[in-house]
Parts: C-alpha cells; sequence; structure tokens
C-alpha cells in the first residue's frame, strides 16, 4: 500500500506533496531536516492523505495533485 500525501509547511504555508509505503517514517524525515529538499521549510502539518494500492496508482495520483487542476481540487476539498 502507497500513500499519497500533501503537508503544509508551519514556516512559510507552502505545500509538499509526495508518496510513500510508510508514511509515519516520512513525516518524521520531512519534520526533522532529513529530506534535503524540504529541510528550508519544515516544521509540517499533515493537510491530506490518501492510500492506494500499486505505486503505479499512487505515482499517477501524485502527478494529479500536483498539477493545476489537482492543486485546485485540493483548494476547494481543504
Amino acid at each position: 500500500m502507497y500513500t499519497i500525501y500533501v503537508l503544509r509547511s508551519e514556516k512559510n504555508g507552502r505545500r509538499y506533496t509526495g508518496q510513500t509505503q510508510d508514511f509515519e517514517l516520512r513525516f518524521e524525515q520531512h519534520n526533522s531536516g532529513i529530506t534535503k529538499s524540504t529541510r528550508s521549510i519544515a516544521p509540517f502539518r499533515v493537510e491530506y492523505t490518501e492510500v492506494l494500492p500499486t505505486r503505479t496508482e499512487a505515482m499517477k495520483r501524485e502527478h494529479f495533485l500536483k498539477s493545476g487542476a489537482g492543486r485546485k481540487w485540493l483548494d476547494q476539498r481543504l
């Protein structure tokens, strides 16, 4: 199972979208500064999660959520 997640930076309000098999570990990595790409905008809060059965489906959903239509969908939902 793969988790798609959207995090919101508590520092500057930016969103970060990703996917992983171990959400708890990945969230900890983002908040602790281990993840280089998000180190400068940590800490984060969880804004949205979704569980999908395969990596292919998770990658497609992540791609959608990062698109303009996906960001708009998130704005309307959250």
